[in-house]
């Protein structure tokens, strides 16, 4: 047992150099970023931020160095993989989450003064007593009026963890009052409105495709249904696309059988392919899909698909041209990357991929050029350039390498591009005019039973015409050279705006599509 315990550690250390040789002999056939005792072994970028931070003649703020490093090295990738700070990670998710922890409330800043301009109905701000025409004075210990308070101020004020309260005072008419509300959970709808446009025809419109869009486009679709839907019209115009997996559900409702909708493949990822699986909704009845040059990526999965099957028509101008599919990392510090990792292509085997081997501002540019050049002007210029051309079973030809080319261009409406009406839009008069019209008008407005109702009865255009003229005046804005159709387009606008106030998004877009000429002429094609 001595001559044992002489020799156990000697044993012990001949053990462990043993294991040490073969580790390190190991140790070049493992990757590895790490050193022999663990430690993580630093990046060139992490030495340089600490000698940074250790040596620099003055304070600097090497969290934003470290950000704008990252971001610098995205732009040798391609225009949508993105980091995404931990600032405004949780604000980014809560879009495509469908909801967020709030009061209730859409307001609109006017000389430099919060207005409630829309307020949830049976949210925490209705159930706490909060009316359209408030003004806020103060949230909790903070002034917000007459302070330069911000959009991103107000919101931070207000948003909050769920059933939390915040206290407020309210300007209602010259009395002050406090209101103390309970924020909870409020929806981020993506289905901005759906209703039946004529006898036959449904409308259902997409802002975004979010986890709750398949479940809302749903419910409408069935409530459609339920009023004898025979033809539908799906506007995806502005749509900037989101998840994949919800425009998949959507886009198999329309197709029969198990049809191939769309397929995903990268270089370090397999090929991931998407087909229907089940009987859908709307298998047979006219489809017309509405998109322009604000439709993108899951947007462009729908429109492709239902054309490439020639399931439907595509009507409008072309869209994005966005076929990469990001997938989104959380990073260490509370911060995400949304990175690429495959181009996604239709049926016919298409990528609507538009190129990016230019800079990253030329490829952003790309959508203004198209107003520059005229293509959203001209019909012959929505075939894209250069572009393969497909050809459908039913003989359509289509195209891949930019976007989707509409089957029928409509035409941008010019009466939008004059200064004076982008001056317009620019100073929200747009907006704020409607609102104080309603403010001003409640009890007349009342007469109104639905949208419908309004757009045919409606017809204070001179009060409205004079009291827009006046707003401009005093915010400095000249509308002394509109014309005969600029104006009717701001009158119409101003109409469908009124209506956004008093039945929200639902609203407008009812009041705003008899005289929309992109919705017009899909009612116009599903006739023939």
């Amino acid at each position: 047992m001595k001559r044992l315990q002489v020799w156990l550690p000697l044993l012990f250390a001949l053990v462990m150099i043993v294991g040490m040789i073969i580790g390190f002999r190991l140790r070049k056939n493992i990757r590895s970023d790490s050193n022999f005792f663990g430690f993580s072994k630093e990046t060139p970028l992490q030495e340089v931020l600490d000698i940074i931070n250790r040596n620099y003649v003055d304070a600097v703020n090497t969290d934003t160095l470290g950000n704008d490093a990252i971001q610098e090295m995205l732009t040798h990738l391609d225009p949508h993989s993105v980091y995404i700070p931990a600032s405004i990670l949780k604000e980014v998710n809560e879009d495509l989450e469908g909801n967020f922890q709030g009061i209730g409330v859409e307001f609109q800043i006017i000389k430099d003064t919060v207005h409630v301009v829309n307020v949830l109905p049976k949210g925490p701000s209705d159930e706490a007593g909060l009316k359209i025409g408030d003004r806020f004075l103060q949230v909790e210990d903070s002034v917000v009026a007459g302070t330069n308070i911000t959009t991103e101020k107000i919101k931070k004020l207000l948003r909050g963890p769920g059933g939390s309260k915040v206290n407020v005072k309210m300007l209602r008419g010259k009395q002050v009052q406090p209101f103390t509300i309970k924020r909870g959970t409020i929806p981020i709808p993506s289905l901005d409105a759906s209703y039946m446009i004529d006898p036959s025809t449904g409308y259902i419109r997409l802002n975004k495709f979010a986890e709750t869009t398949y479940e809302e486009f749903m419910a409408a679709l069935e409530a459609l249904q339920k009023q004898r839907l025979q033809q539908l019209i799906l506007d995806l115009r502005g749509n900037g696309g989101g998840i994949l997996q919800e425009a998949v559900q959507i886009a198999d409702e329309f197709l029969d059988g198990s049809k191939l909708i769309v397929y995903t493949q990268g270089n370090k990822t397999d090929k991931e392919v998407y087909e229907s699986k089940r009987e859908g909704l709307f298998e047979k009845g006219k489809l017309v899909i509405l998109i322009d040059e604000g439709s993108a990526s899951a947007s462009e999965v729908v429109a492709g698909a239902v054309q490439d099957w020639d399931r439907g028509t595509i009507i409008g101008r072309r869209s994005f041209g966005k076929g990469l599919v990001q997938q989104q990392y959380e990073l260490s510090d509370g911060s995400g990357l949304r990175l690429t990792v495959s181009r996604y292509y239709t049926p016919l085997g298409r990528s609507i991929q538009k190129p990016y081997s230019k800079s990253i501002e030329e490829y952003n540019d790309e959508v203004i050029d198209r107003f520059v050049n005229g293509e959203v002007l001209k019909s012959d210029s929505a075939k894209i350039a250069n572009g393969q051309v497909y050809t459908t079973k039913g003989g359509r030809k289509v195209y891949g390498g930019g976007g989707i080319a509409p089957d029928v261009f409509v035409a941008f409406d010019t009466s939008f591009m004059q200064k004076s009406i982008a001056d317009l839009y620019n100073d929200n008069a747009v907006f704020i005019f409607p609102y104080i019209y309603y403010v001003e008008h409640q009890q007349e407005l009342k007469q109104y039973k639905d949208p419908a109702d309004f757009a045919r009865r409606f017809n204070n255009w001179e009060e409205l015409w004079n009291g827009l003229l006046k707003l401009a005046k005093n915010d400095s804005l000249n509308l002394g050279n509109v014309n005969a159709a600029e104006k009717q387009y701001l009158l119409y606008r101003l109409r469908a705006n009124i209506a956004r106030q008093i039945w929200r998004t639902e609203g407008f877009y009812e009041v705003w599509n008899t005289t929309d000429p992109v919705v017009q002429r899909a009612l116009a094609e599903l006739k023939k």
